[in-house]
């Protein structure tokens, strides 16, 4: 990662601080909101792992230091008066101390606010969206008894295998000129599709500008 700025650029608070927004970079999802000083910000350039400043405990820390849920950072900007940051992550765990995945789990809008998006054109593919997040909040928080848990423990030549098992049934559903079993099929193909783009830490996103590369 090329640092193309001087901490000078900077705006840090009264006590030397800078909030951080911590963002996954596949998934695009809030982790976490810390907080930077000039040497934990110094550090996480350095190492390309987050650093950041305990308000509480009034010392330096590094994410993952002793749980081992490092986050590896991808890249860093900061806003257009230089007093916050946006830090995307690859996560090598749970970014919340609870063991969740993100520390924003508690919703104020919820189900009540995408029934009200449903007919949006902008969202037709929102649930792309949801079920990548979905999809990397399992992969670091192995809840027992999901099958999403289940192919990531088996690892990268189960998923492998999934997704050619899934891209045959889409090929059978279409041979047999049947819409809903190929509307099912595809639906399994999708998702072991972002299973697998999750396992080799391939944002969706990527695949996405490919496409509109390729217009």
């Amino acid at each position: 990662m090329t640092v193309q700025f001087s901490l000078e650029e900077l705006r840090f608070d009264e006590s030397g601080l800078i909030p951080a927004i911590i963002q996954d970079a596949s998934s695009k999802s809030v982790l976490t909101l810390a907080y930077m000083n000039k040497e934990s910000l110094q550090k996480s350039l350095e190492t390309k792992e987050t650093w950041f400043w305990s308000r509480s405990r009034q010392e330096l820390w590094h994410k993952g230091g002793t749980s081992g849920n490092t986050q590896r950072i991808v890249s860093m900007s900061y806003d257009c008066d230089g007093d916050a940051l946006v830090v995307q992550v690859v996560p090598n765990g749970p970014a919340c101390h609870t063991g969740a995945y993100s520390c924003f789990s508690n919703a104020l809008l919820g189900t009540e606010a995408k029934e009200l998006q449903a007919g949006n054109q902008a969202d037709r593919f929102a649930i792309l969206g949801e079920l990548e997040q979905l999809i990397a909040e399992r992969e670091l928080e192995r809840p027992e008894g999901s099958y999403t848990t289940y192919l990531f423990e088996k690892g990268v030549d189960k998923i492998l295998k999934k997704v050619g098992e899934e891209a045959a049934e889409v090929i059978i559903a279409a041979k047999n000129r049947s819409a809903e079993e190929l509307r099912y099929e595809a639906s399994d193909l999708i998702f072991h599709l972002l299973v697998l783009l999750q396992e080799q830490k391939l944002p969706l996103d990527a695949v996405l500008t490919e496409l509109q590369g390729r217009r």
